[in-house]
């Protein structure tokens, strides 16, 4: 039996960096400062981003610097 495929999958760090360019520890800092979408908690230490919300932040990045 397949899976049915999210269509809004979740982002693990590593994409979010890859996706962003953005380092760790500045996404990071980001969240702190209210400025990058916060993670949902998976587990205990185990944390993703809905891709949409990631996808949402970028768009927003360009549309700002093209004003």
């Amino acid at each position: 039996m397949q899976q049915p495929q999210s269509t809004n999958p979740l982002w693990r760090l590593p994409t979010v960096v890859a996706q962003t360019g953005l380092s760790k520890s500045e996404i990071y800092r980001r969240i702190n400062n209210g400025t990058f979408p916060k993670p949902l908690k998976l587990g205990a230490r185990a944390v993703a981003w809905p891709a949409a919300e990631i996808d949402t932040w970028v768009k927003s990045l360009i549309l700002g610097a093209a004003q």
